[in-house]
């Protein structure tokens, strides 16, 4: 007899998909809960990344409801600092590098190991869309997380976005 871990019961009623223009508030509504102050994107930013790069905007269900979700641009040259990136401004989606901006999941869905499948998830469609890296940046609470998951610390940002300390992270594909 084989013992079912909460967590396997948890991922198997997980499904992943392209976001939809219809998700925008929802995942607008997360951002909004997950992020702190002005680091979370407005609803027109999401919407904007789900229609400029649908590819690149993964969402993450648990039985039809939307609980988390990464977004992401690609560019030919990574400014990590880039805030007009953020709206997708110089996003090329021929481009190899791939640009992270918000990995995130509905607070009452965390600490359930749930970022890890998600960002693996993330990874695999990044490789099969023949990308060589992916980028992020993260709070340096996060950095062991991202190193976890296959990521090189690169250094701290220099970005103030949100008014926060960033740390730029990277995995060659």
């Amino acid at each position: 007899m084989r013992h079912i871990h909460y967590e396997d019961t948890i991922l198997s009623n997980i499904t992943w998909r392209i976001a939809r223009k219809e998700d925008a508030q929802r995942c607008y509504e997360i951002e909004r809960s997950a992020y702190e102050g002005d680091e979370a994107a407005t609803l027109e930013k999401i919407a904007l990344r789900i229609a400029g790069y649908p590819q690149g905007f993964l969402v993450m269900e648990q039985e039809g409801t939307l609980i988390g979700f990464i977004n992401s641009g690609c560019a030919w040259n990574v400014v990590m600092s880039d805030e007009a990136f953020k709206e997708l401004v110089g996003h090329d989606a021929q481009a190899p590098k791939v640009v992270i901006m918000s990995v995130v999941i509905d607070p009452d869905w965390q600490g359930k190991g749930l970022s890890s499948s998600m960002m693996a998830t993330f990874v695999s469609q990044m490789r099969k869309l023949g990308k060589t890296e992916i980028h992020l940046m993260c709070k340096e609470r996060h950095v062991p997380l991202y190193e976890k998951m296959g990521y090189r610390y690169v250094r701290p940002s220099e970005s103030d976005h949100g008014g926060m300390a960033w740390h730029e992270m990277v995995m060659p594909l």
